[in-house]
């Protein structure tokens, strides 16, 4: 791979696989550090790329593996981290983000983000390339190796479980008014 080809990808691509990385992950610094991840394994790869799909599709595959891995390897950690944890000079961290990036997040998003949390792992996967990074299904398939079928079945039962959580939310709000 020469670097004007790395570039290129790198340019056209960077900032749509950051943000995916982003809706994942739920943590900038992290997004940042696994897209670093994504160019590595790109560089690494991309004598192996065909061209039966799109570069952005490749690289999409790229960051749900490199994102995939980074979870695997979490729940590892966390099976262990007990065992491990110095509870006398460790300082815990609130997973509640701070005022700050609250600012930054609307509370339709807000609203929208607990709602993924009830989805399963591929719906939300299938919700945040569909409408977040506005994939195609077809796109979508190609990425998580699937058929459009699946796609589409699994995309239906994630609306399904946000607009229950929506509406159940807006019922909650309306009782205290």
């Amino acid at each position: 791979m020469n670097d004007s080809v790395f570039h290129r990808l790198y340019d056209a691509y960077h900032q749509d696989v950051f943000q995916f990385l982003i809706y994942l992950v739920k943590n900038r610094m992290l997004a940042e550090d696994l897209s670093h991840e994504v160019y590595v394994r790109v560089l690494r790869s991309y004598d192996q790329f065909t061209g039966k799909s799109s570069e952005k599709t490749w690289l999409f595959a790229i960051a749900k593996n490199v994102a995939i891995d980074h979870f695997r390897k979490q729940t590892v950690r966390q099976k262990h981290s007990l065992d491990y944890f110095d509870w006398e000079t460790e300082q815990l961290r609130s997973s509640t983000p701070s005022p700050e990036e609250s600012l930054l997040l609307s509370d339709e998003f807000l609203q929208l983000e607990a709602a993924l949390e009830n989805c399963t792992g591929d719906q939300k996967m299938v919700i945040v390339m569909r409408f977040f990074q506005e994939l195609s299904i077809m796109e979508t398939a190609q990425i998580l190796d699937w058929t459009e079928a699946k796609v589409k079945t699994t995309q239906y039962r994630a609306i399904k479980v946000l607009r229950e959580r929506l509406q159940n939310e807006i019922r909650e709000e309306a009782k205290w008014q």
